[in-house]
């Protein structure tokens, strides 16, 4: 399966939703969508699933050849934002109940049932009802439910919502199992440090529109700000001096000894390398890169300052 998205915009009345939004999504890769609530996602999914259409620009899905303008509900495991469970049935009978309405035989059903409860630590638990389970481990059901009928593509609304940190690495084991069968994952999450363990490219959106979009390498470089040397002198130095010297570079005082030294371009490293040995004698040199959470902070900052500059 492979999604191209070209120049789409959604209009509800007013407000504009989407504007003018790019990218595209390749087989058998783990794509995030990321961005604040009321950044647009939801109506992007929207568009993606069917379920409304894009006022401009064109989605092309490519599924064995041919092509659709949205995702094929036969090759699509969705869990949605609203969990829909049936909560006085038992896990086997609600996962068997969504296996055979996606046209999975019962023998089949029963194995992938079994198969996906055992790796979630709930196999013993199978005929239990559902609303004895934590919130957590309902959701666990709710996410085998999206694959029992193989699926190429899945749609994942915060899949770790509601999760302690032993469950949200069972989920990432079982998104990279998904990936291993070359299904597609496309995944809308807060939680940064899950989505940077996982995502092969990502798109960041703010007001409907792409802010960033790419690798966590592409991004970085993007962003212009990911690259830093954290540097540790023999001696106090002064940060105000080391500043009033390095003017290309953003510099920051940690603590005596210590100062982060950032670069806007990863390329103007080597320079700043030059022009240390002005401040001192060197203890030692860390380089460092802004993980994803700080990226995000960072560019949804720099958008805003860019929405209300242009509102101005």
């Amino acid at each position: 399966m492979h999604i191209k998205v070209d120049n789409i915009s959604k209009h509800y009345k007013e407000v504009t939703a989407v504007k003018g939004l790019s990218f595209e999504v390749q087989q058998g890769e783990v794509f995030a969508l990321l961005g604040p609530n009321g950044a647009g996602k939801s109506s992007l999914v929207r568009m993606l699933v069917g379920f409304t259409q894009a006022d401009e620009g064109q989605i092309t899905i490519t599924v064995n050849g041919e092509q659709y303008t949205s995702i094929p509900a036969s090759e699509l495991g969705y869990l949605p934002e609203d969990r829909g469970l049936y909560l006085e049935k038992s896990l086997a009978q609600n996962l068997m109940y969504f296996a055979t309405l996606r046209g999975v035989d019962k023998k089949t059903a029963k194995e992938r049932i079994d198969y996906w409860l055992e790796r979630f630590d709930l196999l013993e638990r199978k005929d239990d009802q559902l609303k004895s389970l934590s919130k957590g481990n309902q959701q666990k059901v709710q996410l085998i439910s999206a694959v029992l009928h193989k699926p190429q593509l899945v749609l994942l609304d915060e899949p770790f919502s509601g999760l302690d940190p032993v469950n949200q690495e069972k989920v990432v084991s079982f998104l990279k199992e998904l990936k291993a069968q070359n299904m597609t994952v496309i995944l809308s999450a807060h939680q940064m440090s899950m989505v940077e363990k996982l995502a092969d490219r990502m798109l960041l959106m703010n007001h409907g529109q792409s802010v960033l979009y790419g690798t966590l390498a592409d991004i970085q470089s993007q962003v212009g700000v990911g690259s830093a040397l954290k540097v540790t002198f023999t001696h106090a130095v002064n940060g105000i001096e080391a500043s009033n010297k390095l003017t290309q570079f953003e510099v920051e005082q940690l603590n005596d000894t210590t100062l982060a030294i950032r670069a806007e371009r990863a390329d103007q490293l080597n320079q700043l390398l030059v022009h240390l040995p002005e401040l001192g004698d060197i203890a030692f040199i860390d380089s460092q890169r802004m993980d994803l959470h700080q990226l995000y902070l960072h560019a949804i900052e720099a958008d805003q300052a860019v929405q209300k500059g242009e509102a101005a």
